[in-house]
């Protein structure tokens, strides 16, 4: 069975790559693609250790190189697909950009928006989570418990 190129699952591993090169940078691995029209317009990981500033989450820099890329501000007729559910902060970007949909991979209980029971996305946002979720949480886990030093 092969993946439609234009899958949820094509995207999200998309993602997973960009979390991998976060992973292997020592950052939270966290990876972001963002498509207008079945097309990669951006793709970003989490870079908060490198560049030394905490708003460098995966989705703020991919919405960030989205936005330039249409020479717009409003991602109305674009897709994220991210690996970790969205902080608010992230959460907030994505409400103020007006992000069509949103598809997430792992749920964040402790700091993803939705823990915080409230709807910050734009109303016209649609959501799907769950996309190759065993994949994300298990790049999660391997992250902290490496930082840990356990064994894994």
């Amino acid at each position: 069975m092969s993946l439609s190129i234009y899958s949820d699952d094509h995207f999200m591993k998309l993602a997973l790559e960009e979390a991998n090169l976060a992973f292997e940078e020592g950052e939270i691995p966290v990876g972001a693609v963002i498509t207008a029209g079945n097309q990669v317009i951006a793709k970003a990981h989490n870079q908060v250790q490198r560049l030394n500033d905490v708003t460098a989450h995966a989705e703020m820099l991919a919405i960030t190189a989205a936005q330039n890329h249409l020479g717009a501000k409003y991602l109305n007729e674009c897709t994220l697909y991210v690996t970790l559910e969205p902080c608010i902060m992230c959460g907030g970007a994505l409400f103020w950009a007006q992000l069509k949909k949103l598809v997430i991979g792992a749920n964040d209980d402790r700091r993803g928006f939705s823990s915080l029971n409230t709807h910050i996305l734009h109303p016209k946002t649609t959501m799907q989570s769950g996309i190759l979720k065993d994949d994300c949480e298990k790049l999660i886990h391997d992250f902290f418990n490496k930082m840990r030093g356990n064994n894994f």
